[in-house]
């Protein structure tokens, strides 16, 4: 009688690694409780930053006896007379417009700008090269309120100091060692390869980084944007110091000097309106761009 030996059946690849990896689940239980531990602190983390935001954009409906009143009730009706007291009456909408314009014409400037200097020090080897980008690295540990002091001084000597191109140089200064030690990781890791073959095609550098390289850094060229718009959007030191002309106030001096001449005598509804027409562009900005956001800081800045 024959009798034939069959070899034993192997479990298939894709399940033994599925077996393993729920096995390796199963026991360990520190990853069970270091995920609990994490959303709970991050869930308690966005009800510190939610609860704030949403008690002032639905205080920016209610007059100011009804604010003093009862300050943590829903508005009894959607009043927008807040919204028009702050953008007309308070001078929000000219503040808004001047903000705009500063920060738009600022936001173009430090992007191309840092992405060629970027671009430059991470591509290229030309003696001093080290020295530039870590002395751009060096102006982010300075106190921005140790520098304001000598721009002013330097600003007056200029005659831009209370002007709109001062105030945008300025917001680029600002910005610029931030956007170029961002994007210089990005410009690394890219491919000699494709700049060789740019050159190859007859495309020149400013060429081959406008149309080639620049483009392969979008994701992050949108999260420094992003950044930066925030940072600049939100500066209060810069432009009380150096932006001295009423006529040229942003949203935050705006804000600053609305409270002050209100003094005892506040108008909290139209107060919480115009932080609340303050708040929406970055809102926008942030729903818009937030996948760019989260995919854009990838590259790791070890090359």
């Amino acid at each position: 009688m024959n009798t034939e030996l069959k070899a034993p059946r192997s479990a298939p690849a894709h399940s033994t690694g599925a077996t393993a990896t729920s096995r390796r689940r199963r026991a360990n239980p520190k990853d069970r409780v270091f995920t609990v531990v994490a959303q709970t602190i991050l869930s308690l983390w966005a009800l510190v930053v939610l609860l704030p935001l949403l008690w002032t954009v639905f205080s920016s409906f209610k007059s100011s006896g009804g604010i003093l009143a009862s300050p943590f009730a829903m508005p009894e009706s959607w009043n927008f007379d807040n919204f028009v007291t702050a953008w007309t009456e308070a001078g929000i909408g000219r503040f808004f417009g001047n903000t705009v314009l500063v920060v738009g014409v600022a936001l173009v400037l430090v992007m191309l700008l840092g992405a060629m200097c970027a671009y430059v020090l991470a591509r290229y080897d030309f003696p001093g090269r080290q020295v530039l980008y870590y002395g751009l690295i060096a102006g982010l540990t300075f106190p921005l309120f140790l520098a304001v002091v000598p721009l002013f001084f330097i600003m007056e000597s200029l005659y831009i100091r209370g002007t709109y191109i001062g105030l945008i140089l300025a917001y680029v200064g600002f910005a610029l060692p931030f956007t170029v030690f961002f994007l210089y990781a990005f410009f690394r890791q890219l491919p000699e390869e494709i700049a060789e073959a740019a050159a190859i095609d007859g495309a020149g550098d400013f060429r081959t980084f406008f149309q080639v390289m620049l483009p392969m850094a979008g994701p992050g060229m949108a999260s420094v944007t992003i950044f930066n718009f925030l940072g600049l959007w939100n500066q209060f030191l810069i432009p009380i110091v150096l932006n001295t002309d009423r006529d040229k106030y942003v949203l935050a001096q705006g804000l600053a000097n609305m409270q002050a001449q209100q003094g005892y005598d506040s108008d909290w509804g139209a107060m919480f309106a115009s932080v609340t027409i303050t708040i929406i562009p970055v809102l926008i900005v942030y729903l818009i761009f937030q996948r760019q956001l989260q995919g854009g800081i990838g590259p790791s800045t070890n090359k």
